[in-house]
């Protein structure tokens, strides 16, 4: 591992974790949605099956896919990472959050409904943040 490595290691560990905390936050209004119309989820299997298999929660896949080839990237022990990896996923992020692209129309759907969540709004300061300090 070399030192460029490692910075890019860091750098990415950090966004990965603060994109967990905005993941779990929108996943948290999304199971608010969910409740509010069939009622009570009943423990974290319950959901876990509802997250894979409902289409209520259909429009965090695409985010929840960023974020696993992201943890793979990571966990990746015999790749060399460098600033193109950071870049990629700056870009990754960019287009799931342009309106241009109509392929994440769902997410995005789903997402302004989630903006009036104080918790949202915060983790995605935190991981909006920590995307702006990475050098790109």
């Amino acid at each position: 591992m070399t030192a460029s490595d490692a910075a890019v290691r860091q750098k990415l560990t950090a966004l990965a974790q603060a994109l967990r905390h905005f993941h779990s936050a929108l996943l948290d209004f999304a199971k608010g949605e969910y409740e509010f119309l069939h009622g009570p989820v009943g423990g974290p299997f319950a959901l876990y099956s509802l997250v894979m298999n409902d289409p209520s929660f259909q429009w965090l896949r695409p985010l929840s896919g960023l974020m696993a080839t992201l943890d793979e990237v990571l966990d990746a022990k015999d790749t060399t990472l460098s600033e193109r990896n950071v870049s990629d996923v700056r870009q990754a992020l960019g287009l799931l959050f342009a309106d241009s692209d109509t392929r994440f129309a769902n997410f995005r759907a789903g997402y302004a409904r989630a903006q009036g969540d104080a918790r949202v709004r915060e983790t995605e300061a935190r991981w909006r943040e920590t995307l702006d300090s990475l050098e790109a």
